[in-house]
């Protein structure tokens, strides 16, 4: 009984193919890794307040102390998104644990409908894990037409925990930071940079 040979070129052949399916496969799982890597950190940052990133609360506070706490407000603008941004109110005193309402203005100074992403965080950071947002412009991508100016409110509220830990009950005042980046692919053009942008509210 004579067996029949086996070909080296198409036994080659079937190895580089599965070899190719292999490389395909770790490529596409690496490029999603990439796209969740961002959505995941952010996440990681809301639950833990890590780098001052705050928290996302699903109900208003119930229980406000007799503690009060200066709340400092503070608007950024890349240099490649043509808006005017700033805090309506740059400061106001509150008590901890009562739930308050911010408002930011934004404007968007060129001849395009432009759209934004407002990244946040609270100083010091030791704060971040204690402060709560319900509402806020910066859960979802903002655009505003030519000339267009809005209001930006933020609902929130620090936790009445804050007062309680020794790492935060000596903060006698917290600064709620955002910055508008322009979002990728959504821009009519490329918007000239606007002076005076980059600033601090």
């Amino acid at each position: 009984m004579t067996a029949t040979p086996i070909s080296v070129s198409q036994g080659s052949s079937g190895k580089h193919r599965a070899v190719g399916f292999m490389l395909a496969a770790v490529a596409a799982g690496m490029v999603g890794m990439a796209y969740a890597a961002v959505p995941l950190y952010r996440m990681f940052c809301q639950v833990t307040g890590y780098g001052g990133t705050t928290r996302v609360a699903v109900a208003p506070s119930e229980r406000v102390t007799d503690t009060s706490i200066v709340m400092r407000f503070d608007a950024n603008v890349s240099g490649q998104l043509a808006w005017d941004f700033k805090p309506v109110e740059a400061k106001f005193d509150m008590k901890i644990g009562e739930n308050r309402i911010a408002n930011y203005r934004a404007t968007n100074v060129s001849d395009k409908t432009l759209t934004g992403t407002a990244t946040f965080n609270v100083s010091p950071e030791a704060a971040g894990i204690y402060f709560n947002k319900i509402e806020c412009f910066c859960f979802t991508e903002q655009t505003l037409k030519p000339g267009e100016s809005v209001d930006m409110p933020v609902s929130f509220f620090v936790d009445p925990a804050f007062a309680e830990d020794p790492n935060t009950a000596h903060i006698s005042q917290l600064t709620l930071s955002y910055t508008f980046y322009p979002v990728a692919g959504k821009q009519a053009a490329t918007a000239a940079k606007v002076p005076g942008n980059d600033r601090g509210g």
